[in-house]
């Protein structure tokens, strides 16, 4: 039945898979019969949506363990979308100008509490609220600026871009929407803004700085800044199609060239180089960023008034179950598209697409509802063995610190545990258990998922019994009941 599924999409779709020695669908069946459904109602999504082109990768760690395009590049010749196929990828581009602001942090050329004044001393923009902190790197990068969220250009609706001369002549003549550092407004202005700041520390352009610095290291052949004047890889530019009309014709959107937005909005990029990023996104590359500099890129910085989502520096971060998921979409005429990764899970997901009226994150959401869970069960380590061990059983007991907290050691789920608490114990005793890792003669640790966490000593009197539980630099003396 699976073998009548593939060669039936095959008819409809150009396949290329990219696959890891250790997981993949085809030495895994649960994932294999996951992805064929995936694969199906991605076509007949694409069908009802009026979606002409889709290309879809998934990455564990560093490896693109699936890929393929759906549906076409070029519907009019019938070039068929593939994992290479270029799409603009719009507002993603925000994340690599961001990787670029830290990597001038890291080499000590700017600070991310800067005001942007120390470096642009002609930004003025009308500030009608008083007593307001200067507005800071940090905040452009974290949409907290209280910037518009435009240059003074109607661009998004005539498709003409301002040159960033035109923007900064403008710029006294637009006004601030809210008070900086107050709240969260989503602003290209903002991050077109960064650009200069990158050509001011660095003596070089934006363009030659992205390449030599980010493209170039990670070998992200396929990615352009400017796709206009990169003959190479504007022949792999999939067509842009607008929304669906009643009649089922499709609008063709004009071509659009940021120009002074450039660092908002400009690169174009396909799913095997957007898998690399999203690889280094996970591993780090410590030419182009020191993974502590990209984990504290993918933590909130600005959290939300409801706590279920924030920005990182220049990452949207939201919660689902217990994962951090950390993304950024593109919307500019004719394509969509979203990269999307959990860090501690190292998987990640690239959809771009050549349609408006495609939506990436349903495929998003429906990767990580359907398709994560079962890679998740697949690379999930063995836990160690730390049965109890029979002679473990002189350190059960209570023991009990000068102050006011008990501590209980005990056997449980066939593991040596302990159970700390005050008088009277009214925190829930399931939430206060923690589970004991042995790593030497009386010693155990309150280890996390990779072996972390406070030494735990059990201290032996002089008839060699035990009399005391030591856990980090304080102690408890063993109660006889």
């Amino acid at each position: 039945m699976k073998k009548t599924i593939s060669i039936l999409l095959i008819l409809f779709i150009f396949v290329t898979f990219s696959y890891s020695q250790t997981i993949s669908p085809q030495n895994n069946p649960e994932l294999a019969g996951k992805i064929v459904l995936f694969e199906k109602w991605i076509q007949t999504q694409m069908e009802y949506r009026g979606i002409v082109g889709l290309s879809i990768g998934i990455v564990y760690d560093k490896d693109l363990i699936w890929s393929k395009g759906f549906g076409y590049a070029d519907k009019e010749k019938k070039i068929p979308a593939t994992p290479e196929t270029i799409y603009r990828i719009a507002s993603i581009s925000k994340t690599f100008t961001s990787t670029a602001i830290m990597q001038l942090r890291d080499a000590g050329k700017l600070k991310l509490d800067d005001p942007i004044t120390r470096y642009l001393p002609w930004f003025k923009i009308h500030n009608p609220f008083k007593d307001t902190p200067e507005i800071t790197i940090e905040q452009l990068l974290t949409h907290s600026s209280g910037l518009p969220g435009e240059a003074a250009y109607p661009y998004w609706t005539d498709h003409v871009f301002p040159t960033f001369e035109e923007i900064k002549q403008k710029l006294p003549e637009q006004e601030m929407l809210y008070p900086s550092a107050t709240k969260y407004s989503y602003s290209n202005l903002g991050i077109a803004i960064l650009g200069p700041i990158i050509e001011e520390v660095s003596g070089e352009t934006y363009e030659q700085y992205m390449q030599n610095h980010i493209l170039n290291p990670l070998d992200l052949s396929g990615t352009s800044i400017d796709i206009k004047n990169d003959a190479k890889n504007l022949q792999k530019l999939a067509k842009a199609y607008g929304r669906r009309l009643p009649d089922g014709t499709h609008l063709f959107p004009t071509f659009t060239d940021s120009k002074g937005l450039m660092p908002a909005a400009n690169l174009s990029s396909c799913v095997v180089d957007l898998a690399k990023y999203i690889s280094f996104q996970i591993n780090g590359f410590d030419p182009v960023l020191k993974t502590s500099t990209l984990r504290e890129m993918h933590r909130v910085h600005w959290l939300q008034p409801h706590w279920k989502s924030g920005w990182g520096l220049g990452w949207g971060i939201r919660k689902q179950g217990e994962r951090n998921i950390v993304s950024h979409g593109g919307w500019v005429g004719g394509y969509r598209s979203q990269v999307s990764f959990c860090p501690t899970n190292k998987i990640g997901i690239v959809v771009l697409t050549n349609s408006d009226d495609a939506d990436a994150g349903i495929f998003i959401t429906r990767f990580y509802e359907n398709i994560a869970p079962v890679i998740m069960s697949i690379i999930k380590p063995t836990a160690p063995e730390f049965k109890f061990n029979p002679d473990w059983a002189e350190y059960v007991g209570k023991y009990r610190d000068p102050w006011y907290y008990d501590t209980d050691v005990m056997k449980i789920e066939e593991r040596l545990a302990i159970y700390s608490y005050n008088y009277p114990p009214e925190e829930d005793p399931f939430e206060q258990i923690s589970l004991l890792t042995p790593v030497g003669k009386d010693t155990f640790r309150l280890a996390d998922e990779n072996g972390n966490g406070e030494l735990v000593i059990f201290i032996r009197g002089k008839d060699a019994k035990i009399t005391q539980i030591k856990i980090g630099e304080n102690y408890s003396v063993r109660v006889n009941e």
